[in-house]
């Protein structure tokens, strides 16, 4: 068994408590992995609107992502994928080096790129990522450790904060995309 190698998808989540909608479309083949969603919610008392775009290539190495926010805020990033970074101006961001994953902060489907691409899908087996971690709140970058292990292959997928701060359990679906995030979001059906 494997996670489908192609495919074209529209996912909705919706928190846990509050209000709020993530609404994604995500197709993957043989060129390369595109995402692209819209994220309206709130963290901190502080409600957002943001709008993203990922571009991955076909083995799920982060390559370019833009996240633009309702207020004009931008953050957008090109990676050679080895975890390289530069900034929208192409200018080199070396406190990124080694991060070849992103995570954006009110997102579940960026808990699908470090799952792509553990080395292997075996029960028991952990590895860790460097991330470009995100914030909604400011769109200013920093970097975040994060472990993956896999619970049962292809199914579900252990998340840890390496500061041990939070940790959660995701059943993914047939393409590694999160179907429930515990204490945080819930998949819809589109």
């Amino acid at each position: 068994m494997e996670f489908l190698a192609a495919f074209e998808r529209t996912c909705r989540w919706v928190p846990q408590e509050g209000e709020g909608l993530e609404h994604l479309r995500v197709r993957a083949d043989a060129d390369g992995v595109t995402a692209t969603g819209v994220v309206i919610g709130a963290r901190g008392g502080r409600p957002y609107g943001i709008r993203y775009r990922i571009t991955c290539s076909a083995d799920w190495r982060v390559r370019a992502f833009a996240v633009d926010d309702c207020e004009g805020g931008r953050l957008a990033m090109t990676s050679d994928g080895e975890g390289r970074w530069r900034d929208e101006a192409g200018a080199p961001m070396p406190a990124f080096d080694g991060a070849i994953d992103i995570d954006l902060s009110g997102s579940p489907f960026t808990n699908t790129l470090p799952i792509r691409r553990l080395a292997a899908h075996a029960p028991g087996h952990a590895e860790r990522f460097r991330m470009v971690y995100i914030p909604f709140a400011t769109l200013v970058p920093e970097i975040d450790e994060q472990r993956y292990t896999c619970v049962t292959p292809f199914s579900v997928y252990l998340y840890e904060a390496v500061d041990r701060s939070f940790e959660a359990r995701l059943p993914v679906d047939d393409a590694a995309i999160v179907t429930d995030y515990p204490t945080l979001f819930r998949r819809r059906e589109v």
